[in-house]
């Protein structure tokens, strides 16, 4: 009689007359099976809403402007309009100054995200530590980010007014003769956006912080100071160190935001003066609704998300190397 090592869980029958062991299955095969199958058909329908809408909303769009970066249409003319040009709009962006000026107006608004990271880290390690009034400042640092951009762009066209704003009263004040013109300089103009940039995104950056902060455990601060580290030691070993994570996920968003701002530049500036503050997403809303070109928009639009999902790769590879979870 052969013996065979069988599951424990698995049913068999012995035939005495054949000396053979018959597998006969583990117990509630096909039920498990089945309730496998339904598990995951539940999971398909909860996640089916945002499957459709991104599809809809997102990957069908990018899809049909990929192929409409390929042609000279624009969305007045119809479909009849619709004619192949191969490369040309992708040429005509190699030698457009005005999207270079874009570019590269987005390229150094990038500097904005680790600003506001570091202003906001260090708020957030100030606030932590604070015994009182955590809740309040938690608000008042977070209202800017829930706040209607187009009211803010709003109040600071009156802070930043080169005559009568408070910004140059107080600069005048303080002996400054001439103070900037802001955003009636083509030197200050760019700079002017982004300290309201780093000023809207500070709290929500802050709050995100707050949160990293109070996961870490306070087993690890006190065995470092029995160890005698100092508290900036302890702040550089080991906030930093464990904060790496939150610290990834609020630079790649915040770069991607810095690449989709549009509402201020539209408030603020309408990109002048002399384009020193238009950026790529506004260049494009120009060339595709005022100018009605919109296969050369597409073009445009189609290597600003190339240019997002190479920056967002470097930084994944990137991250592995000073990401700690």
């Amino acid at each position: 009689m052969k013996i065979q090592k069988l599951n424990e869980v698995e049913k068999v029958e012995v035939i005495p007359e054949e000396g053979t062991i018959k597998r006969l299955g583990k117990p509630g095969t096909g039920r498990m099976r089945k309730q496998s199958f339904y598990d995951n058909i539940a999971g398909y329908l909860f996640i089916s809403p945002m499957l459709i809408l991104t599809t809809t909303l997102v990957i069908i769009p990018i899809l049909l402007s990929a192929v409409i970066s390929f042609s000279d249409w624009n969305f007045v003319s119809g479909l009849e309009g619709f004619h192949f040009v191969g490369l040309d709009n992708y040429t005509r962006l190699m030698q457009d100054e005005s999207f270079h000026r874009s570019l590269i107006n987005n390229l150094i608004m990038i500097a904005v995200v680790p600003v506001a990271m570091f202003l906001a880290l260090v708020l957030a390690a100030l606030i932590n530590k604070a015994t009182y009034f955590k809740t309040f400042f938690k608000v008042i640092y977070f209202m800017p980010f829930i706040s209607s951009f187009v009211a803010i762009a709003l109040l600071w066209r009156v802070l930043y007014h080169p005559t009568n704003g408070p910004i140059n009263g107080f600069l005048r004040s303080m002996g400054v003769e001439n103070p900037p013109m802001w955003l009636a300089d083509p030197k200050f103009s760019l700079i002017s956006v982004m300290i309201i940039m780093v000023w809207t995104s500070l709290g929500f950056n802050m709050v995100i912080y707050l949160a990293g902060l109070q996961n870490i455990s306070r087993d690890l601060y006190e065995a470092a100071d029995v160890d005698g580290a100092s508290p900036l030691r302890q702040f550089f070993r080991i906030t930093l160190p464990l904060l790496s994570p939150t610290s990834f996920f609020l630079l790649i968003t915040g770069i991607v935001g810095s690449f989709k701002v549009f509402d201020l530049i539209m408030v603020l500036t309408g990109g002048g003066p002399a384009g020193s503050t238009s950026v790529i997403v506004f260049y494009l809303y120009e060339v595709a609704f005022i100018n009605l070109d919109s296969g050369y928009a597409s073009a445009m639009g189609i290597i600003l998300l190339m240019l997002i999902l190479l920056v967002t790769l470097i930084q994944w590879v990137g991250q592995k190397k000073w990401v700690n979870y």
